[in-house]
C-alpha cells in the first residue's frame, strides 16, 4: 500500500493537525497506533478525517495519545504532495500584575497623617466632561461600591463653589489621582491644571497617578506626553470598570499601615 506517514508522537486532546495539500485530491486519515497498524495491513480500521478536495485540512485530536496522519490516493487519479504539522496551542491570556503589586506604587505608604495632611478622599477622578456618561460617572459609582471615598465633581462641586479651589483641595487630600485619558480630556484647559496638579504631587511621593487610557491609542497619548505614556495604567479596551474599581480598592488597602 502507497501512502504518505507522519507521526505525530504523543499528542494532546484538543490539539488541531493541519495537513496541506499540493495537487488534487486525497485521503486525509488521523489514526492512533492500532488503527495505524490495522490500516498498514489492510484490515478494517477507525479513523478520524476522509476525502479532502482542498486544502488545508484541520482534523482535531479526539484524546491524549500517541497519533498519526496518512495520506494516500486510493481509488483517486493524480498526484498529490502533502505536508502536516501540529498547529500551536494559544497563548494563555495576557495578565498584568495587579495594581497592588506594583512596586512603585506601593512603596510610599505612610503610617500616620497628621493633622494638617490628613486625607479626605482616597480618589480623585480628572476627567473631560464628555466621558462622564461613558465611564467617569459609572468609574466614580464602582469606586464607591468598593467602599472608597471619592472626590469627583458631581459628589463635590455646588452652585457657588470655587472650582479652582475646590480642585485643589481635592488634589491635596487624595491619596490616588485617576485621570481618564481621552481625546477629549487632550484638548482640555481644566484636565491639564488638573494633571499638571496631581503629576507634581506624584513627584514629591504624596500621591499615585492612575492613567485610564479610554478610546484612544498609544501614539497619541505618546505625542501628548511622554512621560504619562509610560506610566503603569488601565485601558477601558482591556477591563472593565468594576474590575479597575477593585484593582484601585486593593491598591489602596496594600497601601494601608
Amino acid at each position: 500500500m502507497n501512502f504518505t506517514h507522519y507521526d505525530l508522537g504523543q499528542r494532546k486532546g484538543g490539539e488541531v493537525v493541519e495537513v496541506t495539500l499540493s495537487g488534487s485530491a486525497a485521503n486525509v486519515s488521523l489514526l492512533d497506533n492500532s488503527n495505524l497498524s490495522s490500516y498498514r495491513n489492510g484490515r478494517q480500521h477507525r479513523y478520524y478525517g476522509g476525502l479532502a478536495r482542498k486544502s488545508p485540512i484541520r482534523l482535531s485530536i479526539p484524546r491524549s495519545g500517541h497519533w498519526h496522519v496518512t495520506v494516500d490516493m486510493q481509488g483517486l487519479r493524480g498526484n498529490v504532495r502533502s505536508s502536516a504539522r501540529v498547529l500551536p496551542s494559544a497563548l494563555p491570556p495576557l495578565r498584568e500584575a495587579p495594581l497592588s503589586q506594583v512596586p512603585n506604587l506601593v512603596q510610599n505608604a505612610t503610617s500616620d497623617d497628621s493633622p494638617d495632611t490628613a486625607r479626605e478622599y482616597d480618589v480623585f477622578i480628572s476627567h473631560a466632561s464628555e466621558d462622564k456618561d461613558a465611564i467617569v460617572r459609572p468609574m466614580a459609582n464602582a469606586l464607591v461600591a468598593e467602599g472608597l471615598v471619592v472626590w469627583y465633581d458631581e459628589f463635590e462641586l455646588r452652585i457657588g463653589d470655587s472650582l479652582r479651589r475646590k480642585i485643589d483641595h481635592g488634589l491635596a487630600k487624595s491619596r490616588v489621582g485617576l485621570v481618564v485619558v481621552s481625546e477629549a480630556f487632550m484638548a482640555k484647559g481644566w484636565t491639564n491644571y488638573e494633571l499638571d496638579g496631581i503629576i507634581t504631587r506624584v513627584a514629591d511621593g504624596d500621591q499615585v497617578l492612575l492613567p485610564i487610557w479610554h478610546n484612544i491609542s498609544k501614539d497619541a497619548i505618546v505625542e501628548y506626553s511622554p512621560s504619562l505614556a509610560d506610566k503603569v495604567a488601565r485601558s477601558t479596551a482591556t477591563h472593565t470598570i468594576e474590575e479597575i474599581a477593585t484593582e484601585i480598592a486593593d491598591l489602596l488597602q496594600s497601601r494601608s499601615p
